[in-house]
């Protein structure tokens, strides 16, 4: 049985386009592993709190010497890890604010990447000095952009902080294989954005049938 975390970044509700992608990735995933576990996380209707001095201090605390204020500061962290740690595959449905994460989604991966639970820190490796602890997990993003051009080769492509920083923060969760779907011309609403959104929704279900027959194939030794 495959374990999916899906996790919902949107601030918008039913208009939001990265939802109804997300929404239909996990769906044509169910139709093909009707006892998958799904894991529902939405970040964007209740967003992690951001991080504090108080928050910081209680990572850092030896485990010995935490206190119970220091417990139930870093309780919806654990919760959140503890998600992760039992995904296979991660589901991100997000939309492009201002060319990078909503801030919710920031939080979350500000929440789950954290020293001794996800990474850990080595100086004696020299000028890679972190490492995940998670291995093998997958990760699809799910994306909605108001405007177009923003992958490899495309006349937006350095402004794309949004798929970059989630790959970027994934490898400390130890995301080892990843895959983008993205809708475009959000903010055009012309003919192209249509064509987008059509060409996402059709990507949709071939990808979840390529991960889905992926996760059914033997490991060999």
């Amino acid at each position: 049985m495959t374990t999916l975390l899906h996790i919902n970044a949107s601030a918008r509700n039913d208009r939001s386009l990265s939802r109804k992608l997300s929404g239909a990735f996990i769906d044509a995933w169910t139709q093909l592993e009707p006892t998958a576990e799904i894991i529902a996380r939405d970040v964007g209707a209740n967003p992690p709190p951001i991080i504090t001095e108080e928050w910081i201090a209680a990572v850092f605390t030896p485990q010995e010497s935490v206190t119970p204020e220091q417990r139930e500061a870093l309780r919806l962290s654990d919760e959140l890890i503890d998600e992760v740690d039992r995904a296979d595959l991660i589901v991100i449905g997000t939309p492009m604010y201002n060319y990078g994460m909503p801030a919710a989604l920031k939080s979350w991966f500000d929440k789950v990447i954290r020293i001794g639970k996800t990474f850990t820190f080595d100086l004696a490796r020299g000028d890679f000095p972190l490492e995940p602890i998670m291995r093998g997990k997958k990760l699809v993003i799910l994306s909605s952009h108001g405007e177009f051009g923003f992958g490899p080769g495309g006349v937006r492509e350095k402004m794309n902080h949004l798929e970059t920083h989630i790959l970027t923060c994934a490898h400390y969760l130890g995301i080892e294989e990843s895959h983008t779907i993205s809708i475009s011309y959000q903010e055009f609403n012309d003919a192209r954005h249509q064509a987008s959104v059509a060409d996402a929704f059709a990507a949709v279900p071939v990808l979840a049938r390529q991960l889905a027959s992926a996760c059914k194939q033997p490991v060999l030794a």
